[in-house]
């Protein structure tokens, strides 16, 4: 039995422009109908949603057998909440508010067994097939995804020195934070705002990290890629539904 083939880290290596969505419901029947929308990659977050380790593992079951892949966000940079979640079987994680290259060193070292890092072993987890996979704790690694996500313009200045710490896969834009650290908070389109995340993706493409970020309007995804993210989410579970339901209820006011 081998360790499941990330190929989400693998079409972020290889270049692919990789669409994906977010998941903030907490509901595994909810992730169940948007993995089979033709998305490369779903986020489930726990950061800012009521999502905690039993409900990760049933939407990644919900998940499994469809073509997506599945990311899940920590509430923090916390070393236990990666072991937890990594053991549940996440294979990528989006590590929220890292401000320099130490703090993406220590979340890469969280995902990491020793003498590379810090992770607890288990032998019985979901990860290995509850120690099913013999080979899952030499392997584990080489399968994970770590994409740390910048939020703050501090975190801007250190935007290279982050990307190219080792074990780094990817860094991810949070628009919302960005926008309110710089002053414009909900403003994501100000152009003090923009001008940040079209400098931080130049910085990006110039060490060669693969960049993402987060877009509900159409539109403004589609300028994100045309400047060269390699990840998108183009919309939300909440988002999608509050859309549709307000659209068609107001058919009939």
């Amino acid at each position: 039995m081998d360790t499941p083939k990330n190929t989400f880290k693998s079409g972020l290596a290889s270049g692919e422009l990789q669409i994906g969505l977010w998941a903030s419901s907490a509901s595994n029947i909810v992730v169940e109908v948007l993995a089979h929308s033709g998305a490369d990659w779903i986020v489930l977050d726990t950061e800012h949603s009521p999502n905690e380790i039993p409900n990760l593992v049933s939407q990644m079951q919900a998940m499994k057998g469809s073509p997506t892949s599945v990311i899940v966000r920590p509430a923090w940079n916390d070393k236990v909440l990666i072991k937890r979640i990594l053991d549940s079987g996440a294979q990528s994680l989006l590590i929220p508010f890292v401000q320099n290259a130490a703090e993406a060193e220590a979340a890469v070292a969280a995902t990491r067994y020793p003498l590379a890092g810090i992770r607890g072993v288990a032998g019985s987890t979901r990860a290995s097939n509850y120690g099913r996979n013999k080979t899952y704790l030499h392997t584990a690694s080489d399968e994970i995804a770590v994409i740390v996500q910048i939020e703050t313009g501090e975190a801007l200045q250190e935007i290279e020195a982050i990307a190219t710490v080792p074990g780094v896969d990817g860094v991810f834009i949070g628009p919302s934070d960005l926008s309110a650290s710089l002053g414009h908070i909900n403003d994501a389109e100000h152009e003090d705002v923009q001008s940040a995340i079209k400098t931080a993706i130049e910085k990006l493409k110039g060490v060669g990290t693969p960049a993402g970020i987060l877009a509900f309007n159409p539109d403004h995804a589609k300028r994100y890629i045309e400047w060269g993210f390699q990840f998108v989410a183009v919309g939300s579970d909440i988002s999608l539904l509050v859309k549709s339901s307000d659209a068609l209820v107001q058919q009939f006011k």
